[in-house]
Protein backbone atom coordinates (compact mmCIF):
# COMPACT_ATOMS: atom_id res chain seq x y z
CA UNK A 1 0.00 0.00 0.00
CA UNK A 2 1.45 2.91 -0.74
CA UNK A 3 1.89 6.01 1.75
CA UNK A 4 -0.20 9.14 1.92
CA UNK A 5 3.31 10.92 2.00
CA UNK A 6 4.07 9.62 -1.69
CA UNK A 7 0.48 9.91 -2.63
CA UNK A 8 0.34 13.59 -1.73
CA UNK A 9 4.23 14.06 -3.52
CA UNK A 10 2.68 12.25 -6.33
CA UNK A 11 -0.18 14.87 -6.85
CA UNK A 12 1.64 17.49 -5.82
CA UNK A 13 4.77 16.48 -8.40
CA UNK A 14 1.46 16.22 -10.93
CA UNK A 15 0.10 19.60 -10.41
CA UNK A 16 3.78 21.86 -10.46
CA UNK A 17 4.56 19.81 -13.58
CA UNK A 18 1.33 20.76 -15.65
CA UNK A 19 2.22 23.88 -18.34
CA UNK A 20 -0.16 26.50 -17.41
CA UNK A 21 2.12 28.93 -19.38
CA UNK A 22 3.25 30.97 -16.34
CA UNK A 23 5.28 29.87 -13.09
CA UNK A 24 3.26 28.21 -10.26
CA UNK A 25 3.91 28.87 -7.21
CA UNK A 26 5.08 25.37 -5.45
CA UNK A 27 4.13 24.23 -1.95
CA UNK A 28 7.61 24.34 -0.72
CA UNK A 29 7.92 27.91 -1.42
CA UNK A 30 4.82 29.45 0.27
CA UNK A 31 4.13 30.36 3.96
CA UNK A 32 1.14 28.35 4.26
CA UNK A 33 3.44 24.89 4.04
CA UNK A 34 5.55 23.32 6.36
CA UNK A 35 7.23 20.37 7.54
CA UNK A 36 6.39 18.57 10.58
CA UNK A 37 8.33 16.89 13.32
CA UNK A 38 8.03 13.61 11.64
CA UNK A 39 8.85 15.20 8.38
CA UNK A 40 5.37 14.66 7.18
CA UNK A 41 4.13 17.83 5.59
CA UNK A 42 1.74 20.27 6.80
CA UNK A 43 -0.42 22.56 5.08
CA UNK A 44 -2.19 25.21 6.59
CA UNK A 45 -3.83 26.01 3.05
CA UNK A 46 -7.80 27.56 4.05
CA UNK A 47 -9.57 27.60 1.12
CA UNK A 48 -11.84 30.18 1.71
CA UNK A 49 -9.00 32.49 2.92
CA UNK A 50 -5.50 31.55 2.11
CA UNK A 51 -5.14 30.92 -1.40
CA UNK A 52 -2.77 32.35 -3.61
CA UNK A 53 -3.29 30.68 -6.99
CA UNK A 54 -6.38 28.88 -8.73
CA UNK A 55 -4.35 25.63 -8.46
CA UNK A 56 -3.77 25.83 -5.01
CA UNK A 57 -7.67 25.49 -4.56
CA UNK A 58 -7.48 21.79 -6.96
CA UNK A 59 -4.59 20.81 -4.55
CA UNK A 60 -6.06 21.57 -1.49
CA UNK A 61 -9.26 19.51 -3.09
CA UNK A 62 -7.14 16.62 -3.75
CA UNK A 63 -4.76 16.44 -0.31
CA UNK A 64 -8.44 16.35 1.41
CA UNK A 65 -9.66 13.36 -1.50
CA UNK A 66 -6.71 11.79 -0.53
CA UNK A 67 -7.03 11.89 3.48
CA UNK A 68 -10.54 10.77 2.63
CA UNK A 69 -9.46 7.61 0.50
CA UNK A 70 -6.74 6.83 3.41
CA UNK A 71 -9.61 7.23 6.30
CA UNK A 72 -12.01 4.86 4.60
CA UNK A 73 -9.11 2.43 3.77
CA UNK A 74 -8.46 2.56 7.55
CA UNK A 75 -12.03 1.60 7.80
CA UNK A 76 -11.94 -1.49 5.51
CA UNK A 77 -9.41 -2.88 7.36
CA UNK A 78 -11.06 -2.02 10.97
CA UNK A 79 -14.01 -4.24 9.47
CA UNK A 80 -12.02 -6.77 7.89
CA UNK A 81 -10.90 -7.42 11.67
CA UNK A 82 -14.16 -7.46 13.20
CA UNK A 83 -15.73 -9.80 10.09
CA UNK A 84 -14.40 -13.13 11.72
CA UNK A 85 -16.15 -11.67 15.52
CA UNK A 86 -18.91 -11.04 13.33
CA UNK A 87 -19.64 -14.40 11.80
CA UNK A 88 -19.17 -16.52 14.95
CA UNK A 89 -21.78 -14.05 16.65
CA UNK A 90 -23.94 -14.78 13.59
CA UNK A 91 -23.27 -18.48 14.24
CA UNK A 92 -24.01 -18.46 18.00
CA UNK A 93 -27.56 -16.14 17.42
CA UNK A 94 -28.13 -19.00 14.78
CA UNK A 95 -27.49 -22.30 17.21
CA UNK A 96 -29.66 -20.09 19.95
CA UNK A 97 -32.61 -19.68 17.58
CA UNK A 98 -32.63 -23.43 16.49
CA UNK A 99 -32.11 -24.41 20.12
CA UNK A 100 -35.38 -22.47 21.17
CA UNK A 101 -37.63 -24.00 17.82
CA UNK A 102 -37.03 -27.24 19.04
CA UNK A 103 -37.92 -26.69 22.48
CA UNK A 104 -41.27 -24.99 21.03
CA UNK A 105 -41.52 -28.42 18.54
CA UNK A 106 -43.36 -30.17 21.25
CA UNK A 107 -46.08 -27.84 21.32
CA UNK A 108 -46.82 -28.00 17.74
CA UNK A 109 -46.23 -31.59 17.91
CA UNK A 110 -49.39 -31.96 20.11
CA UNK A 111 -51.51 -29.56 18.43
CA UNK A 112 -51.59 -31.00 15.07
CA UNK A 113 -53.63 -34.15 15.86
CA UNK A 114 -55.95 -32.17 17.55
CA UNK A 115 -57.01 -30.27 14.67
CA UNK A 116 -56.72 -33.59 12.27
CA UNK A 117 -59.85 -34.93 14.10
Amino acid sequence: MVSQGKRVNFLLWFFANLDYGIEMIQCKGCEFFGIGPNSGRTFKCDPFTGIKEPECITKWQLIRLDMLLSSYQGMLRWYGKLEPLQDKIFKYMQREIEDMEETERWKLDDEEPEENR
